[in-house]
């Protein structure tokens, strides 16, 4: 479920039953024993560039709605608005804003302002044969107990996902396009786009291996199983994708412990007559993304500074001089969960210091 762009349209649906459920910047659809091939049960329904999407206001402005902020009963405020549409005594905001007071969230759901509202309207909000979007701290969902086997329930939750992803981090990616830190690197989302096996962001030909979307069902799945909730499908998204206990547990990390900074690690050595000339420093990687090396040299040293593979033998990065006693390295780490600087101590014995900036 890309960035913030909203949804494009669903893409036909296979005649036997494809249902679709259009999430954050992406959708996804349920409640169908049929997979996906070339056409794509979920898009998104509203369109923006690198974060700027705008919802369809006019749509959003012809529909009359009531409702607003809700305190919930775990005194939190939720706000939800209904489409007038529906009786009152059928959907109302005080239901919807309890029903996402109890999914898994942070924070983040302060922000967010969510409208249901029958399918029809949904879609002209969404854009055709969506049943909910999601964009920039707006979620619409449909309100009807099922369509095409997709029930409101996981419509919100799948957007849901989206939300979270909009306010978490995985520097140097956007979180809404790659998933949030954890997860993508419980996914191996980096390596997959390396390879070409993931395509974050995609929501035409690959939207099956968009891990954006990707975590909005993993999220829903999450959240589901916590909610003691076995049966939800997995129709939408790459069988890859589906996730383990361990992806699981990243994803609620993601959510309640979320990842805000780099790990800064220093390390120090002397180098004397009798210390070995080299210094092995192991580094736990244990989440992809950016991984800075800065050393200080002694007065006249000139010690090989490089970055190298948990094999100890293959040799990532050197580091190069950047001041007259200064060398320093970067790098991407992308699934390696564990390396090593080594340090070669030539010229001027003395101290060394090595700083490491780790994702």
């Amino acid at each position: 479920m890309a960035s913030v762009r909203l949804r494009r349209a669903l893409a036909a649906l296979l005649s036997l039953a494809l249902a679709a459920l259009v999430a954050a910047a992406g959708g996804s659809s349920y409640g169908s024993a049929v997979r996906p091939t070339n056409e794509h049960v979920l898009a998104r329904s509203f369109d923006g560039n690198a974060g700027t999407a705008t919802v369809n206001r006019f749509a959003l402005s012809a529909v009359s709605w009531r409702g607003g902020p809700v305190v919930t009963s775990t005194g939190e405020t939720v706000t939800v608005l209904v489409s007038d549409t529906y009786a009152p005594e059928t959907v109302t905001p005080e239901t919807w804003a309890e029903f996402l007071s109890k999914i898994v969230h942070g924070p983040e759901i302060s922000l967010l302002t969510t409208y249901i509202a029958p399918l029809d309207e949904v879609q002209q909000l969404c854009g055709a044969r969506a049943l909910g979007c999601y964009s920039g701290n707006r979620m619409v969902s449909m309100g009807e107990s099922t369509v095409d086997g997709a029930t409101p329930e996981e419509v919100v939750r799948h957007e849901y996902g989206h939300h979270v992803a909009f306010h978490r981090l995985n520097t140097p990616w956007r979180a809404i396009d790659w998933g949030p830190k954890n997860w993508a690197s419980a996914a191996t989302v980096c390596p997959r786009v390396s390879r070409r096996e993931a395509f974050p962001g995609d929501e035409g030909s690959n939207y099956a291996q968009n891990p954006g979307e990707a975590w909005a069902e993993v999220y829903r799945l999450m959240d589901e199983r916590k909610a003691g909730i076995t049966t939800g499908g997995w129709q939408i998204i790459a069988p890859s994708f589906y996730p383990d206990e361990a992806a699981l547990q990243a994803a609620e990390r993601d959510v309640l412990q979320p990842w805000t900074a780099a790990q800064k690690v220093v390390s120090r050595r002397t180098f004397a007559k009798t210390t070995k000339k080299v210094w092995w420093i192991p580094l736990r990687t244990p989440l992809d993304g950016d991984l800075a090396i800065t050393a200080s040299l002694p007065r006249g040293g000139v010690h090989e500074v490089a970055l190298v593979g948990a094999d100890r033998t293959t040799i990532l990065k050197r580091a190069q001089w950047t001041g007259q006693r200064v060398k320093k390295t970067a790098t991407t780490v992308c699934g390696q969960r564990s390396l090593f600087v080594r340090v070669t101590q030539k010229g001027a014995l003395g101290g060394v210091t090595v700083a490491a900036s780790t994702p």
